[in-house]
């Protein structure tokens, strides 16, 4: 088959690889309907983490059972299933409790390389939702966009406590961040303020529920947030990026009693003791646990309550991949969808 492979820092390449076959009585195999690229995936294709030799790259995936181990129940072939970038057995205490990323048997997909015809995906009955039938074409964007950035957008504005009536701030305009505004909104939050620079971004948030739009960056777009907020700051503020910068306008925007929800993928912050210790600021985030999310997820965009797969703005075949990586590392594009 057919996958995307990171060899260094900016070298993607389409390359043939094996053929995914059942390893565990508890795997599946799918063919995938569609893929795409993940700001995360820039990391690495940054050179801002390291590359150990050729990977296989992508973590989130949709498509069609091929086949089963002999152990699973749940799933069978021919059903469209949707997966989170972790496998998980959801049997556990840890997932009982409804963090799947953290369960004690958990498998990154991004090691098996989701950007590819194929995807085997281990502990199946834990890790892959089948939808109510074969969706049509247009659904997939959006049931693609459950398996990470939606997830974990709505998993930022839980973990920021976003409740009705209550302002919300969302820092970063990538996916995520834009994505954490449509949770906010379908949560109920009165003021969704989404802080951008970038005016194709800025439009998609207000599309998606923001009520304002700051561009200010840093110490200025905390002020900004003290002059919308009365001088108190946000209730609630979703953390989409993961720099010290972004932590860090992420705290000092909340009011004390406030809640901080971080998703971004943390590089380098470091958060300084005495101004945490008095702030009065909630903290809770890190990997979405996504299949948490998943069944309620799947029903809204079912049904068309929402459409997330309105943050892929770039669609291109499989054999395009390196032109999605430029256009996303570039700000061509916000998320770029890969047909197999």
């Amino acid at each position: 088959m057919r996958g995307v492979i990171l060899y260094a820092p900016g070298d993607v390449r389409v390359d043939e690889r094996a053929d995914p076959k059942i390893v565990e009585p508890t795997d599946a195999v799918i063919r995938l309907s569609a893929t795409c690229v993940c700001g995360s995936d820039l990391w690495p294709y940054r050179g801002i983490e390291a590359v150990d030799g050729p990977s296989p790259m992508g973590h989130e995936y949709v498509g069609i059972v091929e086949e089963v181990g002999g152990d699973v129940r749940t799933v069978e072939p021919g059903q469209f299933v949707i997966g989170s970038f972790f496998a998980s057995d959801n049997t556990c205490e840890i997932c009982k409790a409804g963090y799947q990323t953290s369960c004690v048997h958990r498998v990154p997909m991004g090691a098996l390389g989701a950007q590819a015809e194929y995807l085997r995906v281990p502990l199946a009955d834990g890790t892959l939702v089948a939808t109510p039938d074969v969706p049509p074409d247009d659904l997939l964007p959006s049931l693609l966009a459950a398996s990470d950035v939606l997830g974990t957008g709505w998993f930022g504005a839980l973990a920021a406590d976003v409740q009705p009536g209550k302002t919300v701030v969302v820092v970063g305009d990538g996916a995520v961040g834009l994505l954490a505004v449509l949770a906010a909104r379908q949560l109920g939050a009165e003021r969704i303020i989404a802080m951008s620079r970038h005016e194709a971004r800025q439009k998609l948030a207000l599309d998606f529920g923001a009520t304002a739009v700051v561009t200010e960056r840093g110490d200025d777009g905390v002020a900004k947030i003290k002059d919308l907020t009365d001088g108190l700051g946000a209730h609630s503020v979703i953390e989409a990026v993961g720099t010290q910068e972004s932590m860090m306008q992420a705290i000092r925007s909340t009011r004390p009693g406030g809640h901080v929800g971080y998703v971004g993928v943390s590089h380098d912050v470091e958060l300084p003791g005495q101004e945490l210790f008095f702030s009065h600021v909630h903290l809770h985030g890190g990997p979405a646990p996504v299949r948490r999310f998943l069944p309620e997820l799947i029903d809204l965009i079912w049904n068309r309550t929402i459409d997330p797969g309105k943050v892929f703005d770039l669609t291109l075949p499989l054999d395009q991949a390196a032109e999605g990586y430029r256009a996303m590392d570039e700000r061509r594009a916000i998320k770029t969808l890969l047909q197999p």
